[in-house]
């Protein structure tokens, strides 16, 4: 089965019969956070080294055998496989043709869309499949919202919107800015615009967004730094490259209306989320430089990035690098077009190579 919103969070608490759950998506704080979540709903707070197991890929051949063994301090197993990949396949369906009771908790960030192994845990009887996904907008806000309550701490709405802009690409890295964001504020304290950036500087100077913003506005050397940071800070090259459609779509909505006759400020109110009104001149700037072709195009070959980036094997960083800095050298070629409502058929035709 495939769980939506609505039952998730009772499933995460108490997963009943179920026998194999697959967690899959680009958020991978989140899957980790989740995979956590169920283990901790089987087994409890104690850590009985007897009940919890975990394979790696060259073990998989043993899970069948892992989950019909009895504990020796009775009580259910979890066996949890951290990078499964659709080797996992058969010996998961071993696994579900058995009679044990053991639940098998699966972490897949790197499987295909059309992965096998999602294909047969969503249509098993108890089996489960759980997407992750990067937050954004009004999702965010509430996830940064309810962090900051469970530590007493409020926030004022512009701070929010602030905070948004700058998290949700992991979600052990949004826990943790959060934590340290509710330290600086102190139990029953209220974070404003000011402490949010003082607190989360050093992640907004150099942030996944500042890299996607200088990928469009044609900065590679900017974008070089920033890229370095979110990776370094644990960012999966395939989350970014998820981000950098996002950015790009949004790019590509205010260009199809301003190519229209919508003035850029009434495009602009109109994207959800809003954007955030300290990055609306670079993404001003942005829209000076891409044509709507040319923002297809850049669709395109991201999307084509991000399926190569999730192939086994695949030198994920080094995709995401060499396309990031392409559209960013792409951008600085461009001249900046007169006119924001000019349509994109009277433009020069430019180069469409971004590989």
């Amino acid at each position: 089965m495939r769980l939506d919103a609505r039952r998730l969070e009772r499933f995460l608490a108490d997963p009943g019969t179920c026998r194999a759950v697959l967690l899959f998506g680009d958020d991978h704080g989140l899957i980790r956070e989740r995979a956590g979540r169920l283990v901790h709903a089987v087994l409890g707070p104690a850590d009985d080294p007897f009940r919890l197991v975990e394979l790696e890929r060259d073990r998989f051949r043993d899970m069948p055998a892992e989950a019909a063994s009895v504990p020796l301090t009775g009580g259910r197993r979890v066996i949890r496989v951290p990078d499964a990949t659709d080797a996992l396949l058969d010996p998961l369906k071993a696994v579900l043709a058995g009679k044990g009771e053991a639940l098998v908790v699966v972490e897949g960030p790197s499987l295909a869309a059309r992965s096998r192994l999602r294909g047969m845990l969503e249509a098993a009887p108890d089996g489960a499949a759980i997407g992750c996904y990067r937050e954004e907008g009004r999702a965010l806000e509430a996830t940064v919202r309810d962090l900051l309550r469970e530590a007493c701490v409020s926030v004022k709405p512009d701070a929010l919107a602030w905070l948004a802009s700058q998290l949700g690409a992991d979600r052990a890295l949004t826990r943790r800015e959060i934590e340290k964001l509710a330290l600086y504020a102190g139990v029953g304290g209220s974070v404003d615009l000011d402490a949010a950036m003082a607190s989360l500087g050093d992640v907004a100077d150099l942030s996944l967004d500042d890299a996607l913003f200088a990928a469009a506005e044609g900065d590679p050397a900017s974008l070089d730094r920033a890229l370095d940071r979110a990776l370094s800070g644990g960012l999966a090259p395939a989350s970014a490259l998820r981000a950098a459609i996002l950015h790009f779509q949004r790019l590509h909505r205010v260009r199809i209306a301003t190519d229209l006759g919508t003035s850029v400020e009434m495009a602009l109110r109109s994207l959800r989320p809003p954007l955030f009104w300290r990055r609306e001149p670079a993404f001003r700037r942005a829209l000076a430089r891409w044509s709507d072709p040319a923002l297809g195009r850049a669709l395109t070959a991201l999307s084509e990035a991000e399926r190569r980036c999730k192939q086994t094997g695949a030198p994920a960083e080094a995709i995401c690098r060499h396309i990031l800095l392409a559209l960013a050298r792409r951008a600085a070629a461009m001249r900046a077009r007169p006119s924001p409502a000019r349509s994109a058929r009277t433009q020069p035709d430019q180069p469409d190579a971004f590989v």
